[in-house]
Formats: C-alpha cells, structure tokens, sequence
C-alpha cells in the first residue's frame, strides 16, 4: 500500500504516538549478554503475539558476515532453517533504497522461512518518514503482553544490548500500533519476488 494509507491511520487518534515516543519510556538497560539471558526465559513463557520492528539497515558487525562473505554459500546455509513456534510470529521489515546487501541477504532468509515461521510484511521507508521525525522507528521485540525489548546499537553499528520494557500499558499500545502498520505493509513474498530476486549477489554481507 501507498504511504498515504500510514499517514491516513496516523491522523485517526495519534494511533503511533507510542512508537514515536518509545524512547522516552522507563526501561531496565541490557548489555548484549544480559539481553540474551533475559530474552529466552520470557520467549519460552510467550502469551501471545511474537511481534518484531525492524528498522536498521545494515550491521557492521554481522555473525554471518564474519563466517561468509560469498552469497551463494551464505543463501545455501539457510535453505533448512524453517523452525516452527507454537505462537503467532510477526515481523514488519522497513526497507530504505537502495537495498544493502545485509538486508538483501535477510530478505533471502525471510522468504525462505515464512511459510512456516512467521507473516512477514514490508514497508518501504518513505511510507513510516512522517512517522519518524528526528528519530527513525524503534527496533522492537515483543513477547506476547508482558515484555518488549527496544535493541540498542552502538554508534559504530554494533549491536549493543536492549532496553527492557515491561509496563503492560505501553506494551498494549505498542502492540496495537505494530498491528496497524503490519495490516497496510505489502506481504514480503510480493516485495522479494520484485524487488530482491533480480538484484545481482552482493560482494559482501555488512
């Protein structure tokens, strides 16, 4: 859908007012390590929706960067990994252009997984650039209605930790916004098909 539909939702009630603010929120900070420790008891008590915002475009330190530079090795890798979750999985990918190579490889994983991981959908960044202000979109992870975690880079890129929010009224907001923005993104296997497929393989992954 054309940007037009986010600016539309937007002026009904300030609907991604919490979005826009995410940052101010009270948080528990995480370094990168604390953050994992703490993500995967609350992911095995999930309670509902497994939501992700992604709004980054490239890492300078990416895992698999390091362990493959060459994209039809990196493409093979993934071939077999389709986990199935007991829960629903949902995951809105913002995508600027020109498409990074990282981001070209991600959408190669997510195309391969969706059918049985999560519904992925895409919004190009010019429909959320009202939505952003001085500040782009939060990176999000939210775990059914009890935790959220805001991912934190660093100023070179790297991946930093987490901010831990665990208020259920901000939650429930932020929910609900990413609900709204999931339903006007284009599904991601439309996007792939037409806009990553005939890219040529990038010579590196960062």
């Amino acid at each position: 859908m054309s940007g037009r539909s986010v600016r539309a939702a937007r002026g009904r009630r300030g609907i991604f007012l919490m979005l826009e603010r995410i940052h101010e929120i009270s948080a528990v900070l995480l370094s990168a390590d604390e953050y994992l420790d703490d993500f995967w008891p609350n992911f095995r008590k999930i309670d509902g929706v497994f939501w992700r915002l992604e709004r980054v475009q490239g890492f300078h330190e990416s895992r698999i960067a390091r362990r493959e530079s060459d994209w039809d090795r990196s493409a093979k890798l993934v071939d077999g990994v389709r986990p199935v979750r007991p829960f629903p999985c949902r995951r809105i990918r913002v995508v600027e252009q020109p498409v990074t190579p990282y981001l070209q490889w991600e959408m190669h994983v997510l195309a391969l997984r969706r059918t049985t991981a999560e519904q992925v959908r895409v919004l190009d960044a010019a429909e959320v650039l009202d939505l952003e202000g001085s500040r782009r979109l939060p990176e999000l992870v939210v775990l059914g209605t009890t935790v959220m975690y805001e991912v934190t880079y660093d100023s070179g890129g790297a991946h930093s930790g987490a901010r831990r929010i665990d208020d259920p009224e901000v939650i429930d907001a932020c929910r609900g916004e990413l609900d709204k923005l999931f339903a006007v993104g284009e599904d991601l296997r439309a996007y792939y098909e037409r806009e990553i497929v005939p890219l040529p393989a990038p010579r590196t992954l960062v």
